[in-house]
């Protein structure tokens, strides 16, 4: 039955892309690309802290019916988080595709309660890839719904999910299928200014329940991310072009990571981050 289910969902993101693509009332779209940086990254089973350097390009394109999203990630980090073989740091691949059907709209229906203005079933992949000798190969399923937040201006989701995850434990040369979940998940850009000064407050928070064994037959225990950032237009101040450079400060914060145990070496990051980005 979670297979069928399973299967429907892409099928369900498929035709979300095709729709967007063949321009049923294509509304807009924007992409970026990104560069941020922190010291004090860690990895399960690692004590060291680590710099990681991460390129980023992101596009975003809504139409009549919800929107798209796509993120790449590329992360190199420094020799503390060795690639395999050990002469020199790790890089990794991350994407991410997701897609959000409004069904107020696809039903013509006024789905708005209390501060929600509408509901959408989004549906997310994940895959990625990392050199290290744990070689992990990550593959998400995610579907849901989001709850659309009424703000003035920007954007506010709650979203509450399915969570189906399976990766590859090279240590032990064994793929591993976690026990499917659920995740809670925040995303927000809410731009404001003081005084002339263009500000947004935007980022994620991402919490996903304990998953069942890891690839070495411990428990996993359930896992919190959070990326947030304080951005400043840059190019509105400078160059009078608003929506174009932008830079800013942050940090991010995982619990558990992947679901190692909370408490265990590596477990936890706590790291201050820079931003910049470059906006078309």
């Amino acid at each position: 039955m979670i297979r069928k289910s399973i299967r429907w969902v892409a099928v369900q993101s498929v035709v979300g892309v095709l729709v967007a693509n063949l321009g049923f009332a294509a509304g807009w779209s924007k992409s970026s690309i990104s560069y941020r940086a922190g010291d004090e990254f860690h990895e399960p089973a690692n004590p060291a802290e680590i710099h990681k350097d991460i390129y980023c390009f992101t596009h975003v394109s809504g139409y009549q019916y919800g929107q798209n999203f796509v993120n790449l990630d590329v992360l190199q980090s420094d020799s503390s988080d060795a690639a395999r073989g050990g002469a020199q740091g790790a890089h990794e691949i991350y994407v991410a595709y997701s897609h959000q059907l409004y069904l107020g709209r696809v039903l013509n229906r006024d789905l708005s309660f209390g501060p929600v203005k509408d509901v959408a079933l989004s549906t997310r992949f994940d895959w990625n890839s990392k050199n290290t000798e744990f070689a992990p190969k990550v593959r998400k399923i995610i579907v849901g719904p989001t709850l659309k937040i009424n703000v003035p201006r920007g954007f506010f989701d709650i979203g509450f999910y399915y969570y189906d995850e399976k990766n590859n434990n090279g240590i032990t040369g064994q793929a591993v299928v976690y026990d499917s979940t659920y995740r809670f998940a925040l995303a927000w850009g809410l731009p404001f200014e003081i005084g002339n000064v263009p500000l947004s407050f935007e980022g994620f928070l991402n919490h996903v329940g304990e998953k069942g064994k890891d690839g070495f037959g411990s428990d996993t225990d359930p896992e919190t991310w959070t990326d947030v950032f304080l951005m400043v237009d840059v190019g509105q101040l400078a160059f009078g072009e608003p929506n174009s450079l932008r830079a800013g400060v942050g940090f991010e914060y995982i619990n558990s990571k992947f679901g190692s145990l909370d408490g265990s070496m590596g477990s936890e990051t706590t790291t201050p981050l820079l931003k910049v980005q470059w906006q078309f």
